[in-house]
């Protein structure tokens, strides 16, 4: 029996076969592509604007030119500490109510809530439906000086212990830090909420039956399964709470005064009143680094990088 060899493959196939595969290489970076073309014209482009304004000298009516004056940085920092302080720590104090609130209400809905999980998680995101303007000014109307929140809070004595601890003065809530605190509490809450019920709502619930198959209590099975377990929604919840909280200027411009403004009022009131561009570039930069550098920290003491 003779055996027939096969015919040789047609040298056209292998050409034909390499470009595919070089076509099916190339479909996540086109894919990517518009998001990265968004990303340098919308972000890296400005930053690099903003940069070379920093660094500039001169005036509105003569212009500014680039002359490396690094010294605009140091003056900035030296002269608006106080408000680079407050912002801090007005956006770390929301930061940690948002996460008191949050946790519970973010557990609730996902282990407790059944069927109404949809519903309140609706209710979560229903002040997104309206402006973060409005949102804001309705507090002004909740904690105006005759309305029933400052006489049920003078009535039991909380507002003695914020006088005492420098958070409101006398008998009124508006134009004192504790507004600001309320106002960025408020209406930054649903990013705490929604990162830590995306977490919790991954936890295996056969981890809670071990664990209590193991007899622990509640409370041991929340400390040492649920907890630990959830801390990549706490950390993604926590930074999508301060980051934007600590340059935020439009609570402390309707509920605060002006012994309560932050460094994100002094920039805004620099490019738009001052019209001094060089500073607030500055005072934009010195923010982004000092928030950097604050959640680099932060993420590597919390000891996760999974975030959600």
């Amino acid at each position: 029996m003779t055996v027939t060899e096969a015919p040789p493959a047609s040298p056209a196939v292998e050409p034909v076969v390499h470009k595919q595969s070089v076509r099916r290489k190339l479909v996540p970076y086109w894919l990517l592509l518009p998001g990265m073309l968004w990303l340098i014209v919308f972000f890296a482009l400005p930053l690099v604007y903003q940069a070379s304004t920093s660094v500039q000298t001169g005036s509105l009516e003569g212009g500014f030119k680039v002359t490396w004056h690094f010294q605009t940085y140091w003056d900035a920092l030296t002269e608006y500490y106080p408000q680079f302080l407050r912002s801090l720590l007005y956006a770390g104090t929301a930061t940690i109510l948002c996460l008191l609130f949050g946790y519970p209400l973010a557990y609730l809905i996902a282990f407790k809530a059944g069927r109404w999980r949809n519903l309140l998680l609706v209710l979560v995101i229903a002040p997104f439906f309206t402006s973060f303007l409005i949102r804001t000014l309705a507090w002004k109307t909740i904690l105006a000086d005759d309305g029933p929140v400052v006489d049920v809070l003078g009535g039991i004595g909380f507002l003695d212990v914020t006088n005492w601890l420098g958070m409101t003065e006398g008998s009124r809530l508006l134009a004192t830090p504790l507004a600001v605190v309320c106002g960025l509490t408020y209406n930054f809450l649903p990013f705490m909420i929604l990162p830590l019920y995306t977490s919790l709502e991954r936890i295996d619930p056969r981890l809670h039956e071990a664990a209590g198959d193991l007899y622990a209590k509640p409370s041991t099975t929340f400390r040492r399964v649920t907890f630990p377990l959830s801390m990549p929604g706490v950390v993604s919840g926590t930074l999508l709470t301060f980051i934007p909280a600590s340059g935020d200027y439009v609570n402390a411009e309707l509920l605060g005064s002006t012994d309560t403004k932050m460094v994100g009022n002094v920039i805004q009131s620099q490019f738009l009143r001052v019209l001094d561009y060089p500073t607030a570039a500055a005072l934009s930069f010195i923010l982004m680094a000092v928030v950097l550098i604050m959640v680099t920290v932060y993420i590597r003491r919390a000891g996760t990088e999974d975030l959600v």
